[in-house]
């Protein structure tokens, strides 16, 4: 895989990660009065996708069971239609979708130079 694309794939990582942390502790309702985590939400979501948008397509080939156009697709409505954000989707999308995502990334991206595997 190239090296850009490990870098990518950690981004994708990161970010899902972040956006996961965030809404922990928090309920669907917590949008509708917290305008601070709807941005953070969002925005983990749209890097996700952004970073997506950059991996090749050998690697996409290689990694077939990430789904980089929906990945992609997400990223480009909350970006071009960022006035008409379903919020019920962009929760979906954090307590379902990037868990799962999150397993799918963690065994694809090689161990960083001088970590400890299992360690953050």
């Amino acid at each position: 895989m190239r090296k850009d694309d490990d870098i990518r794939l950690r981004h994708m990582l990161d970010a899902a990660r972040e956006a996961v942390a965030f809404a922990r502790g928090r309920t669907r309702a917590d949008l509708d009065k917290d305008r601070q985590l709807v941005l953070a939400l969002v925005k983990g979501v749209e890097i996700v996708g952004e970073a997506a948008t950059q991996v090749t397509e050998p690697t996409r080939q290689r990694l077939p069971q990430i789904p980089w156009e929906r990945i992609v697709g997400m990223r480009n409505r909350l970006v071009h239609a960022y006035f008409d954000i379903n919020l019920d989707i962009v929760w979906k999308t954090v307590q379902g979708d990037l868990p799962e995502l999150i397993s799918l990334l963690e065994p694809a991206i090689p161990p960083e130079r001088g970590s400890t595997p299992g360690v953050e």
